[in-house]
């Protein structure tokens, strides 16, 4: 799957739409190298665990995810020795048209604003999330990554099982 070339012009509020649709439909299909490579190098995933939390690195998330860990992740699910993941789990988004919060194509700075469901499976065990997701995306030249994925679950402070793949 291929990401948004914008080399040469300015970014369009449709580019950013673009972007967030293109983005889940690489974890719906499972292309998550695709996937990583949306991401600058010091790009996180947060996943705040309280209502309307302000800090990630102070107070305790759900997750907050580097490169690092969330390669790792990506490693586990695809590895053959990870006989948890045997059948895979799969997932699949229903998101509403995404709001363009900020477009700023001066300083290469966009912020976008996505209400989804997100179910994840495995077996016969299956998991709804309502969520709101909000995209930090910059340029980097001729296309756009993310600098950080912020994913706000509406009843965040339910308790949870796992959550393998990515909202």
């Amino acid at each position: 799957m291929t990401t948004l070339d914008v080399k040469n012009r300015d970014v369009t509020r449709e580019d950013l739409i673009d972007f967030v649709y293109d983005e889940v439909r690489m974890l719906d299909f499972g292309h998550y190298d695709d996937w990583l490579n949306l991401w600058t190098k010091d790009g996180m995933y947060w996943m705040p665990l309280d209502y309307q939390q302000e800090d990630p690195i102070h107070e305790t998330s759900l997750m907050w995810e580097d490169q690092f860990m969330l390669r790792l992740r990506i490693e586990r699910l695809a590895g053959a020795r990870t006989f948890s993941q045997k059948p895979k789990t799969r997932c699949h988004h229903v998101i509403q048209r995404p709001y363009v919060d900020r477009i700023d194509n001066e300083a290469g700075e966009y912020l976008v604003t996505t209400q989804m469901h997100y179910v994840e499976t495995r077996l016969d065990e299956q998991i709804l999330l309502a969520l709101t997701a909000t995209h930090d995306l910059v340029r980097d030249a001729d296309r756009l990554l993310i600098r950080q994925k912020r994913v706000d679950i509406l009843n965040c402070d339910a308790a949870f099982g796992n959550i393998q793949l990515l909202p």
